[in-house]
């Protein structure tokens, strides 16, 4: 209807206006530029980190997280055949905003000093990390939330993840440095929870489920060659210069190696189709890195990132086939991108990893990096077996802010939420006067993905065919890092 497709135009626009003037003048009352060189800052309230803030060796590591963040992540959203590059849209719209209020929430909890913010390199990294969890919680909504829900999911999750990330980090001294639990797991489930009070029975079966084609392979792709080329620089952009930073690099490369060839493995054995797709190589990719990120800055060993690699990468494959189905039957949770299966479980498997590892860390085996990645333990105030319990009960905290802020944002979701679809929020991508409509994607998700596995249209489980029933697809309910904490991080 023309009438509600303005008012949803007004109202988008609106938000943004209201949360650009909102962040413009937050930034003018608290936020600064830190200094290039202020060791007395250092010797106040914040660690010697701030020394580092502006040195050269932060800015590539920005560079890296902050494309990983935009292109890698930003092309894992656009397999919908339908809506890719309105998905795309989508993602650069949360990052445009998380980073802004990231900025703000982290600053006043780490930078925050006389009154004033000041960020720097590192804080943006921090910034960019808190963004990618944004985005992973994203992924289980793709296809079933409009804009105004999203920025909505954007500004609670960005709060409640810098909240997680204080507790683990700052006040039980966790090391995770990857983000395994503060990224990954937190993110995954804060968006199924989110997505599991967004399902209503009634309007999910309105549309059918969509045809993937051609174009989200070329996406998977060029998506995957990002997330080979910046992953390692994404896990050890938080971790002390020239110290653990090589053993975050190698254990990174080493995983993502082996998980590529675990999938490979298995899913010629779990599905009928004669060549693998490219979805399920960045699936694994994702996995691996999700497994290894707590893990990454310890003495993993060779031997032990490969054998966690080749873990993580048979988690997708068996997940897709066989949990997938019970989450969208059983427990009624559409997981549109299956984060599940490539963020969540391999996230938890990454914090009883670097649980293990915790327990084994001692000063012989990590000279003069234990100081590094578990400080507390280096000055006696913990024994290895204090910090592996700690690392351990992060564990339940993660999963329980996760919960209920999941809950909270899908109330809230609900509230905000506008009957009539989405369909009013488009982007011309500049076809000319007269060409047929079909060359207008949709900005605004109103659905069509399958429930739980529109990720898996391209490659369906045995028996599954191409297309799915009519009445089985997911139309939308219209109406429906990680880092230690930034002065931690680069000692």
């Amino acid at each position: 209807m023309p009438e509600h497709t303005a008012a949803s135009r007004l109202r988008l626009s609106g938000l943004c206006f209201l949360l650009q003037i909102l962040t413009i003048i937050l930034f003018a009352v608290f936020v600064r530029y830190s200094p290039e060189s202020s060791p007395g800052l250092c010797s106040q309230q914040l660690n010697c980190s701030w020394r580092n803030q502006d040195s050269g060796f932060q800015h590539p590591r920005f560079r890296d997280v902050h494309l990983q963040a935009l292109l890698g992540f930003g092309l894992l959203m656009a397999f919908l055949g339908r809506y890719g590059p309105g998905s795309v849209a989508i993602s650069i719209l949360i990052v445009a905003f998380a980073i802004q209020w990231a900025v703000l929430i982290q600053g006043f909890l780490y930078f925050f000093l006389n009154g004033k913010i000041y960020v720097g390199a590192q804080s943006m990294v921090s910034a960019d990390f808190c963004t990618a969890a944004v985005l992973v919680s994203s992924g289980a909504l793709l296809g079933r939330v409009n804009p105004v829900q999203m920025l909505l999911l954007t500004l609670l999750g960005v709060t409640l993840f810098t909240l997680n990330e204080y507790i683990l980090l700052s006040l039980m001294g966790v090391s995770d440095s990857g983000g395994s639990l503060t990224v990954h797991t937190f993110g995954a489930y804060f968006g199924l929870l989110v997505s599991r009070i967004l399902h209503q029975p009634h309007r999910d079966k309105r549309k059918e489920q969509q045809d993937a084609g051609h174009q989200p392979d070329v996406f998977a792709v060029v998506g995957t060659i990002y997330l080979w080329i910046f992953w390692p620089s994404f896990t050890s952009a938080t971790t002390a210069r020239d110290n653990t930073e090589p053993w975050a690099l190698l254990n990174a490369y080493f995983s993502l190696a082996a998980s590529t060839l675990a999938t490979f493995v298995l899913s010629p054995v779990l599905y009928e189709e004669s060549t693998l797709r490219m979805v399920q190589i960045q699936d694994a990719t994702l996995a691996s890195v999700a497994m290894m990120g707590m893990a990454g800055e310890m003495l993993v060993t060779p031997f032990g990132a490969l054998s966690a690699g080749f873990l993580a990468g048979l988690i997708p494959p068996l997940g897709f086939r066989f949990l997938t189905p019970v989450l969208r039957s059983r427990l009624k949770t559409q997981d549109t991108c299956g984060v599940h299966n490539i963020h969540g479980l391999p996230g938890i498997l990454g914090a009883l990893l670097g649980t293990l590892l915790a327990a084994l860390a001692t000063a012989d085996a990590y000279g003069g990096r234990l100081e590094l990645v578990f400080p507390l333990v280096a000055q006696g105030s913990r024994t290895a077996s204090d910090q592996a319990l700690c690392q351990l009960c992060a564990l339940p905290v993660t999963l329980l802010l996760a919960a209920l802020g999941g809950s909270l944002t899908g109330e809230s979701s609900l509230r905000v939420g506008w009957d009539g679809g989405c369909e009013g929020i488009l982007m011309d991508l500049g076809e000319k006067p007269g060409a047929a409509p079909k060359q207008t994607l949709p900005i605004s998700w109103g659905g069509g993905a399958e429930p739980g596995s529109a990720r898996r249209c391209a490659n369906p489980p045995p028996g599954a065919g191409a297309g799915a029933p009519p009445g089985a697809g997911a139309g939308a309910p219209p109406g429906a890092g990680a880092p230690r904490s930034p002065a931690q991080r680069c000692r």
